[in-house]
């Protein structure tokens, strides 16, 4: 405390004719629970504690015990204006903030200020209702969702005020959107793992070993597949999205050398319904999760040692065995996991995870005659591939990882989808400990996945551009620009969270079940590459030429000129600020309402909004004044709008052609409505579409109505809450 302050300090109280000093101010309520005396010295060191982190999120210099020392003054003298009967600490720092605000001081108020919500809102997620009530489908109905939503409001307010000012304002304005920003400033977006890992390590479910019990490598299969789900439910306490394995059946299947297939599929049906039961992700939902799926043994895997039972099949920890080995087995396990899949749980319903991932490879379209006239109680790959059609016309489950056009580079690397269409892969060229991974030396091993995503505003940039092609390629690569200072915040913020092992599930290092030395870290943090999302690429070329993408030969070729553009710019990106950077179609579909949303709310843009946006413009223009949550959206993506009446070949030959541009992840529906259609004819059509289109990812979708009213058992007693409490009587679909 300075010299110059201590003495006005003695002016918060008066003496009594005794020469007792007694408080002017009334005592202040604690929000840790207790009632003290007025000390205006606590806000002095609450204001040069607090703003020190002005250092750590802006660069820039903390409140001097001076400066603090003043605003201590204004604050206790607005309070004596005030002539208020009780003072609490929320009180006293709403009157901080404003005091800041007056002096020009935003940025130490950002920091000083509180996060949290109207008690209002917050009872209207308590009941089902309010703030992103229907953002999330995987959420439940249930308390730990409440729970889950208030702090979610919080962390994204908290986030926002922490980000740089013109950043949070990017954000909110709509320019582009930080995808799951409640999660912003604690963990990375996503992770494919490499199922080896913890087949070697064992299992660690907290990450040091200090909060869990630590198991061993796995010895038999059923523990092995245990481990398999317990590992995915871990690493949701570390990452904000979906958890998968790449390559999931050929690293299991030496666990089930010999068994019979009945043994097999209990295995399988097992590992689904953990998966499927295990309540234990964000807000008390499933794990989102997804397996790489292939019908036999890759052949880039056929010759590479096992790695299993803690040990490495190299022929010198154990005797060599290699993958190839146990294709029999991974034909039963793909034969299993379908049949499982097809059969639905006890009701019927289909399985909502893991998410199968169908990979379409070269090696599975030729057959191994030989190996099936030496076999033939196996199914061939053909018949394998049948079971997943016939499981898609069934509920839509599978989604399908087509690497047969030449860039998804098939058998030179390791490429998979996963999460909600994410691409990930890496190559030998690019990565020189590559072939030390496919060996598993020293505990090398692949880990894929993403940091942060952020999706920009592609019709917002066209709105801007005012029909110039280079104006429009230049305000495109200013929000990339602005999403990689997004990106720079986020990987500074995260180097302190992994400095205060924040993260320790991902930063694991088990003991070495052989040497005991410390093993391998699990994620390659620094390896983990940085999503930028487009967001109505459709409505982006419908203002710009007065078309949609369907709609003429200008529209679709000013897309994929502005693609390229964004895709060649994010390669300079990458050089420029040593963190890769990737391209692609995100899961956006409220980030699609959210932009057309923002950009109808501001006059600016309203008139070109309503030209071009989608969904129902007449009920938007009505309730504006009244909410957010208007029914109009922008086309996702590179896609073609869903309300384009054209025929599938169509569509087909419109977004084919951006797969290879947008290498982080793209996907093309085939939507199937109630129809369900024969699995021969469906699988007869992917085979084409696999074979002749750029397209890398795909699913079928199927509708599927479920009447929930049936299972709502509770019917209060008549008069025991009111209407107005009542959750709305029609669940979201």
């Amino acid at each position: 405390m300075s010299r110059s302050a201590r003495p006005a300090s003695r002016q918060s109280k008066q003496a009594t004719l005794d020469g007792i000093f007694v408080p002017v101010l009334p005592k202040v309520r604690t929000t840790d629970g207790h009632m003290v005396e007025w000390d205006r010295e606590r806000i002095v060191r609450q204001i040069v504690e607090e703003t020190r982190l002005i250092e750590v999120f802006y660069g820039h210099e903390s409140a001097t015990e001076e400066k603090a020392a003043e605003i201590g003054v204004l604050v206790e003298q607005r309070i004596q204006k005030l002539g208020l009967q009780s003072l609490s600490g929320p009180l006293i720092r709403e009157i901080v903030n404003t005091v800041l605000l007056e002096q020009g001081l935003t940025e130490y108020r950002n920091v000083c200020t509180r996060v949290g919500t109207p008690v209002y809102d917050a009872h209207l997620i308590d009941v089902g209702r309010g703030f992103e009530a229907h953002d999330n489908a995987n959420l439940q109905e249930n308390a730990e969702t409440s729970h889950k939503k208030k702090a979610d409001k919080i962390s994204k307010e908290q986030y926002l005020l922490q980000l740089p000012p013109h950043l949070a304002d990017y954000h909110l304005g709509g320019d582009l959107h930080i995808h799951d920003l409640e999660y912003f400033g604690t963990r990375p977006f996503c992770q494919d793992w490499d199922l080896r890992y913890f087949l070697y390590y064992g299992l660690m479910p907290d990450g040091n070993g200090t909060k869990a019990s630590v198991a061993g490598p796995a010895k038999r299969a059923e523990v092995a597949v245990l481990h398999a789900v317990k590992a995915l439910g871990s690493a949701q306490t570390n990452f904000a999205g979906g958890q998968g394995y790449y390559n999931f059946l050929t690293f299991l299947a030496p666990y089930l050398e010999g068994m019979e297939y009945d043994e097999i599929k209990q295995l399988i049906q097992m590992f689904v319904y953990e998966m499927t039961q295990m309540m234990v992700a964000r807000g008390g939902q499933l794990v989102f999760s997804s397996v790489q799926l292939t019908p036999g043994v890759p052949t880039l895997w056929r010759d590479r040692p096992c790695v299993y039972r803690g040990r490495i099949y190299d022929g010198k920890q154990a005797p060599r065995r290699t993958y190839g080995e146990f294709e029999r087995e991974v034909r039963l396990l793909f034969k299993a996991m379908m049949e499982v899949m097809l059969e639905g749980d006890y009701w019927g319903k289909p399985f909502s995870f893991p998410k199968p991932e169908i990979s379409i490879e070269p090696d599975f379209l030729v057959e191994n005659e030989e190996y099936n006239r030496r076999h033939p109680d196996l199914p061939t790959y053909r018949d394998l591939y049948l079971l997943t059609f016939e499981l898609a016309s069934k509920f839509g489950t599978p989604y399908y990882d087509n690497q047969i056009p030449p860039y998804r580079g098939a058998g030179k690397g390791i490429s998979c989808y996963q999460c909600c269409a994410y691409q990930f892969s890496t190559v030998a060229g690019k990565d020189p400990e590559f072939e030390g991974k496919l060996e598993f030396r020293d505990g090398r091993h692949f880990s894929m996945g993403s940091w942060q995503v952020v999706s920009v505003n592609c019709p917002r940039a066209a709105y801007r551009a005012e029909k110039d092609d280079t104006r429009l390629f230049a305000e495109l690569k200013q929000l990339m620009k602005i999403a990689v200072e997004v990106f720079h915040i986020k990987r500074r913020w995260m180097e302190i969270v992994r400095t205060n092992q924040r993260m320790p599930f991902a930063m694991q290092r088990p003991k070495d079940p052989n040497t005991g030395d410390r093993g391998a870290v699990a994620v390659d943090l620094d390896g983990l590459v940085y999503t930028i999302g487009v967001v109505g690429v459709n409505e982006m070329v419908e203002h710009h030429t007065g078309r949609q993408l369907h709609e003429s030969k200008d529209a679709f070729r000013l897309a994929i000129r502005a693609m390229t553009e964004m895709e060649l710019y994010a390669k300079e990106l990458s050089k420029e600020h040593g963190m890769t950077i990737a391209l692609a179609r995100t899961p956006a579909e409220t980030t699609g309402q959210r932009f057309a949303v923002a950009d109808l709310l501001d006059q600016r843009y309203r008139k070109h909004v309503l030209e071009v946006v989608k969904g129902n413009k007449e009920a938007a223009i009505e309730d504006c004044e009244k909410t957010r949550d208007l029914p109009i959206y922008y086309t996702n993506g590179t896609h073609v709008a869903p309300c384009a009446e054209i025929p599938l070949t169509r569509r087909i030959e419109v977004e084919h052609v951006f797969f290879p541009i947008i290498d982080g992840g793209n996907i093309f529906h085939i939507w199937l409505g109630e129809a369900r259609p024969d699995p021969r004819g469906l699988m007869d059509m992917a085979m084409n579409l696999c074979r002749n289109t750029q397209i890398g990812y795909f699913a079928f979708t199927r509708d599927l109505t479920v009447c929930l009213k049936q299972f709502r058992e509770y019917k209060p007693e008549p008069g025991t809450i009111t209407a107005w409490d009542k959750a709305p009587t029609q669940s979201p679909a």
